[in-house]
């Protein structure tokens, strides 16, 4: 998996989202790749080299790996991928290139009293996906959010850090570009050194994020799936907010949960960004066989 140990540029991620505006104005269809590398200002060789260094695929696997249909295939097998119980350290089959991730839910009277008395870092790390916004205990990671050029840093760390407004933050860049290395360099993804995150919500909201972290790689889930997955199969609306509400994105894989057709519906930060990680995550199956 050399192609994808280094964490992509950000120059890369941004050429990323022009590509998939692209594809979503003109179809999943990128077989005219003379074209396709035209609208994005590229040669063809270069459009290739892209996608092969951001993602490890060609530009027409990326293409299908974010189109409808793909979706659809993901879901195919939704009941058994919720049905099924992963534990940390076993390499089952559909676990082994998935993140390994090991989860605390903190106490609801420290979701009732805003985080007072906690003490949080926070910092800016590269990713695949643009520039990683994270907050951490020393529990392990309670928030994951990006910014670009619509959302500036101050902006996606004030939508974590308004979550636990008595919670006390210190800037740590350089601890923070340590824990982004584990979580987005698929090299680093072991039970041996696992990714340690804290679920800080309502006793709803923990139920439906722990159901997220049993999604692997590779995978797609309903709304409706889940709710029922939690004994709450009328609450279809309401698992749709806890996703939103997830406050650790990529590594509880919100992107992972879908529209009943297949459809992308939305994502706390972007739609284009929720369908370059499934592509992403495309080419670290890819990678693997």
């Amino acid at each position: 998996m050399n192609q994808l140990t280094a964490l992509a540029p950000q120059d890369d991620y941004d050429t990323i989202r022009a590509a998939i505006r692209y594809l979503s104005e003109n179809g999943p269809d990128a077989t005219d790749l003379p074209r396709f590398a035209r609208a994005l200002g590229l040669t063809e060789r270069q459009l290739t080299d892209l996608f092969r260094r951001w993602c490890g695929l060609s530009p027409k696997s990326f293409a299908q790996a974010v189109a409808l249909d793909h979706a659809k295939s993901l879901l195919r097998d939704q009941a058994s991928v919720l049905d099924t119980t992963y534990e940390v350290g076993l390499s089952s089959t559909s676990r082994l290139h998935d993140l390994f991730v090991t989860y605390e839910a903190m106490p609801p009277g420290v979701f009732r009293a805003g985080g007072e008395g906690i003490d949080m870092i926070w910092g800016v790390a590269p990713s695949p996906f643009g520039r990683a916004v994270i907050t951490a205990t020393d529990y392990g990671i309670s928030g994951l959010g990006f910014a670009d050029a619509e959302t500036s840093i101050e902006d996606a760390f004030a939508d974590l850090a308004n979550r636990w407004p008595r919670a006390r933050f210190t800037r740590n860049d350089a601890r923070i570009v340590q824990m982004a290395a584990g979580i987005f360099e698929p090299g680093r993804w072991s039970p041996d050194q696992p990714v340690r995150v804290v679920l800080i919500g309502t006793d709803f909201e923990v139920k439906v994020w722990e159901t997220l972290l049993k999604i692997p790689v590779g995978q797609a889930v309903t709304y409706s799936s889940v709710a029922n997955h939690i004994g709450r199969p009328t609450a279809s609306r309401a698992v749709g907010a806890a996703v939103g509400k997830n406050p650790i994105s990529f590594v509880v894989p919100c992107h992972r949960v879908v529209g009943t057709s297949g459809a992308l519906t939305g994502y706390h930060w972007g739609v284009p960004r929720k369908r370059a990680i499934l592509g992403w995550e495309a080419g670290v199956i890819s990678a693997a066989h």
